[in-house]
């Protein structure tokens, strides 16, 4: 095996190692957002049943501290429906996925698509242009 044969399987397996470090700290933080998201979950359950409680009570007898208590937990309801429907983006996930798409070229492919169907647009009013005028 030659040394240059060697520096290249070095790299592949630094950046293997560099993309298995990568997928298992992406697999850590997974496991952190699905445990935030199973205690924001159980919270909301837990909050909903005392807002029932609490509006049977309320009929009974209105009192401001019920009144309070009942807005609070309204409050903390659409806090935590706000914090679980972003669960199912996050900005980290977002950033992942805009730089693995640029890393592997479809942004760019996209680009220069872009560019040559452009010009090509641009180039055939030219001409339609110079034929009609």
């Amino acid at each position: 095996m030659s040394s240059k044969d060697h520096s290249q399987l070095n790299s592949s397996d630094d950046e293997f190692e560099q993309a298995l470090r990568e997928v298992e700290q992406s697999l850590a933080a997974l496991k952190q957002r699905y445990a935030q998201v199973q205690r924001d979950t159980q919270h909301q359950t837990e909050l909903q049943e005392r807002e029932q409680q609490l509006d049977q009570a309320s009929l009974k007898n209105r009192s401001p501290e019920l009144e309070k208590e009942l807005q609070q937990i309204k409050e903390q309801l659409q806090d935590l429906e706000v914090t679980l429907e972003s669960a199912l983006l996050s900005d980290l996930h977002l950033k992942a996925l805009f730089w693995e798409g640029l890393r592997s070229g479809i942004i760019g492919e996209v680009f220069w698509q872009i560019v040559r169907y452009g010009g090509v647009g641009v180039i055939i009013g030219w001409l339609l242009k110079s034929c009609a005028g």
